[in-house]
């Protein structure tokens, strides 16, 4: 019995002192600085303290993992089985896992000319070049958590910044912040990530933030469209057509000689569900769009062609390699915990546009 007691003294004081070392572990450091989205940061009220017009509440989207959309799927594999597209894709082709990483580090690809692709990566900041032998280099570092990637036709590189005090940078031929402001006011003030972005050849960035916005060659930003809930972003070959994903469907704009937008339509729906993240077109003018189940396939005048099933959920796609008959797309898995992301490669019919990056 006196055992007994001892034990139950003994563990009572145990107890206490482990609530007394748990109460005196010192608290986690706030995060802040480069690889932290802005909507993480601990310094994110001083820049809203800053906004002329009282900042908005963020919506669910905002503190995601990059891209506004879901966040990443599970670590699950699922089976699935490539059927033909005719003039896209033959049936029965694989896709083949190429690189993985650790962390929230691949997102927002294009092309590069000799076959690889370039990376944006937000935890590292960096933007990482993979070749077409699968291995990989720093093209460029210090960027404030890049999020994606546009190259015009003229080879000038972009990239947005998702840290606080988001921003839009040239990275070459010299880098330099290109927009960092709409209506006076931090791109933070739009309390939404700034997610995707397609550059065309007069030298302005289409870009999306919750909205659709143009930055055109000066920098100057401005809003178009109505009742949209944006991710993906992608000029048709010709630069005549912007393409962006809303939700389910996916929006068009015809583009002005100025850059300016007009007609806004509905192009197409998402035949085999889930919401738009990513896209690119080929050297056809369709489009390819990443959902949940895969890579959507739409003709240039808005007819579903089909879908590329994948094994995971996909987040950004690219064609590229010999001849740019590879398209690439971006897996981003969830663990827990733990992020991290993947690039896969499928054998294509069809070809990329060659006349940009992406």
């Amino acid at each position: 019995m006196r055992s007994k007691q001892a034990l139950v003294i003994a563990s009572g004081i145990f107890s206490a002192a482990t609530v007394l070392i748990w109460a005196q572990a010192p608290a986690a450091a706030p995060q802040t600085g480069p690889g932290i989205q802005s909507a993480a940061d601990a310094k994110e009220p001083e820049v809203l303290a800053t906004c002329k017009s009282p900042a908005p509440a963020r919506g669910p989207a905002a503190a995601g993992r990059g891209r506004a959309g879901a966040a990443p799927p599970s670590i699950a594999m699922r089976e699935y089985t490539v059927t033909e597209i005719p003039g896209v894709i033959a049936a029965g082709q694989k896709w083949k896992e190429v690189w993985k990483v650790d962390g929230n580090n691949a997102d927002g690809i294009i092309a590069t000319k000799d076959g690889g692709i370039l990376i944006a990566q937000n935890s590292n900041s960096d933007v990482i070049k993979l070749d077409k032998n699968g291995k990989t280099s720093v093209a460029y570092s210090g960027t404030n958590t890049g999020g994606a990637l546009a190259m015009n036709t003229r080879g000038v590189l972009f990239v947005n910044n998702r840290g606080l005090n988001s921003d839009i940078v040239e990275l070459a031929p010299k880098k330099k912040v290109f927009a960092n402001k709409y209506q006076g006011d931090a791109f933070d003030c739009v309390r939404s990530v700034l997610n995707d972005l397609t550059a065309d050849s007069k030298g302005g960035v289409y870009f999306t933030m919750g909205g659709l916005f143009y930055a055109d060659p000066k920098g100057v930003v401005t809003k178009y469209g109505e009742n949209l809930q944006t991710n993906g972003i992608i000029l048709s070959p010709d630069e005549k057509i912007l393409y962006v994903t809303n939700g389910g469907t996916v929006a068009a704009f015809d583009v002005q000689p100025d850059g300016s937008l007009t007609n806004q339509r509905v192009f197409a729906k998402l035949e085999a569900g889930g919401s738009g993240d990513g896209s690119t077109v080929d050297s056809a003018g369709r489009l390819y769009v990443t959902s949940n189940p895969g890579v959507q396939v739409f003709a240039a005048d808005g007819k579903y062609l089909g879908l590329i099933p994948t094994p995971q959920n996909v987040i950004s796609t690219a064609f590229s390699g010999p001849d740019k008959k590879t398209l690439y797309a971006v897996v981003s898995i969830r663990d827990g915990a733990k992020l991290s992301a993947q690039i896969i490669t499928i054998p294509m019919i069809a070809q990329g546009f060659k006349g940009r990056a992406k």
